[in-house]
């Protein structure tokens, strides 16, 4: 184990670096550059510092709904095949819930500014 910084907090350091500092005094074609750059930062860190935990509950929830073990790659293959046959759909108990618990998920890492994923947040009646 290194000591501190961790590397989220160097990723999301340099990050707001180029974002406060550097992106002022840029224009044109390289600002937008530079704005890509920042924001494959920020998902970097969004991923060091989230992915883990929704891959760990996203695997727990597919063991549960298909009663097996596996990697979440297995997990994922499995549950694919049997909604494409017919097996399961979304009937199925806890199949709606663990597909929009994965969606809501990966939109924290992917897209945490996305509007219907910020609305979403703020509706309590789906918990």
């Amino acid at each position: 184990m290194q000591d501190e910084p961790t590397p989220d907090e160097l990723i999301k350091a340099v990050a707001d670096f180029l974002r406060n500092e550097i992106a002022p005094a840029i224009k044109g074609h390289n600002a937008f550059k530079l704005r890509v750059g920042i924001n494959a930062l920020d998902l970097v860190t969004r991923q060091l510092t989230l992915a883990q935990a929704a891959d760990a509950t996203e695997a727990a929830r597919l063991k549960q709904l298909l009663g097996t073990d596996g990697s979440l790659i297995e997990l994922n293959r499995a549950l694919s095949e049997k909604i494409a046959t017919g097996e399961v759909d979304l009937q199925t108990p806890g199949l709606a819930d663990h597909l929009w618990q994965t969606t809501m998920d990966k939109l924290a890492v992917d897209q945490p500014n996305y509007a219907s994923y910020k609305r979403e947040l703020g509706d309590t009646s789906r918990s």
